[in-house]
């Protein structure tokens, strides 16, 4: 791999008064807080925890370094269950005519509620974290669920989705056409699909994944405020189908408006939609085609969700797509961390954040990029890592054995 292979443009129109741009609806204050009130009522809940990288700050010359770490979200070592259990909580409710904030979790698993919802089956299509997510809550609320997914999937994630109860499989298409089988599917045998992407006549239920996710951010602003460190300057999402990187910035704008961070969509070079379709700068999102090779498995999307497309394309600061090289580093960086500093056990799709500030800061030839994002000594910096080790041999392959060596 060569620096040559990390691409990014910047938005020009995210800071234009001139330019409009979509309104953020589907969060704000009451209803992150109605979300998380939600989780909270699920008996595994607890806030991740959000590490402070102090010696790497010092190494990499910014005035913070915090990693959420998600690896720790209700034992299922990702943080994909919030949106897809929320999504499930909102799809009963709205069966049942209730106001979700009538349903904890436990009333959901009652007796009486099953019997009023009858049978029902949840599919979904998924890299792995995403399914094992919708299988988990599926499980405890007594219901059924499929699961498909795309070709060169993880044994070990098919295997943890399995382990939830439900009947999974891995197909021999990529990620997108994987996702168009399990809409057939759901159509044809009169199930309930929960998929984080959104497409025309398709987006209620995109929309309240989204929802589900804010309660990570949520914890993580409530952490760095008791912390006395307030709002993060700048803040790396990566971007699969853009619903994660989407809820994330769409609550920045809701709470902080004009004072949110400085925010950089990450991608992997082989499936980075959101970079195609900045570059084409028609404000119309673009697929990417093909096998969508990467480690980052979580990522390996190619075409953008329509919800989350219009969020990203109006008040993203940059995007940037990268081989892999570029997030196995952060993953050796995270497991093997400076002097002081705690140990993160970080996926692929989790530590691409923290790879591309480490090259921005490190390499001179990317001095540009520090400049245009006024990235510097100064700058608090939130990166959110996903997911842990859900490929536990992927992950070894790369930090002991030393695969996708830095550039």
């Amino acid at each position: 791999m060569d620096i040559a292979d990390f691409r990014y443009i910047t938005n020009e129109r995210v800071r234009d008064g001139n330019v409009s741009k979509t309104p953020v609806r589907f969060i704000d204050r009451e209803r992150a807080a109605k979300v998380r009130n939600f989780h909270r009522s699920f008996a595994e809940y607890e806030p991740t925890p959000l590490h402070s990288l102090n010696a790497l700050s010092r190494k990499l010359n910014v005035g913070g370094i915090w990693i959420k770490d998600e690896s720790h979200r209700f034992g299922l070592n990702a943080f994909k269950v919030l949106g897809g259990s929320y999504a499930v909580g909102k799809y009963l409710a709205e069966r049942l005519k209730l106001d979700i904030s009538e349903l904890d979790f436990g009333k959901l698993q009652s007796r009486e509620i099953k019997e009023r919802l009858g049978e029902l089956t949840f599919v979904t299509a998924t890299d792995g974290n995403h399914g094992r997510g919708i299988a988990w809550a599926a499980n405890r609320l007594g219901q059924k669920s499929v699961v498909f997914m795309p070709k060169g999937s993880s044994a070990a994630r098919l295997q943890n989705i399995r382990n939830e109860g439900a009947e999974a499989s891995i197909t021999e298409l990529n990620y997108d056409d994987t996702v168009k089988m399990a809409a057939r599917y759901a159509a044809d045998h009169h199930g309930v699909l929960v998929q984080d992407s959104a497409w025309e006549g398709y987006e209620d239920i995109p929309v309240w994944i989204m929802q589900g996710y804010c309660t990570l951010i949520h914890e993580a602003m409530e952490q760095m405020q008791g912390e006395g460190k307030g709002c993060p300057t700048h803040v790396f999402l990566q971007a699969g189908v853009g619903s994660f990187a989407a809820s994330v910035l769409g609550y920045f704008v809701a709470e902080f408006g004009e004072e949110r961070p400085v925010t950089i969509i990450v991608e992997p070079s082989e499936a980075a939609c959101f970079y195609k379709s900045a570059v084409k700068n028609d404000g119309e999102p673009h697929a990417v085609t093909g096998d969508l090779r990467t480690i980052m498995a979580g990522l390996a999307c190619g075409e953008p969700s329509t919800v989350a497309w219009e969020i990203l394309r109006d008040y993203a600061d940059m995007y940037i797509s990268c081989p892999d090289a570029v997030s196995a580093k952060a993953m050796r960086m995270l497991g093997n961390p400076l002097p002081g500093d705690p140990r993160v056990v970080s996926g692929e799709s989790g530590a691409v954040g923290l790879g591309v500030l480490s090259l921005i800061r490190e390499k001179q030839s990317l001095q540009e990029v520090a400049q245009r994002l006024q990235l510097n000594e100064e700058s608090r910096v939130l990166i959110i890592s996903t997911e842990g080790d859900t490929d536990p041999e992927g992950y070894r392959d790369i930090v002991w054995g030393g695969k996708h060596p830095s550039f």
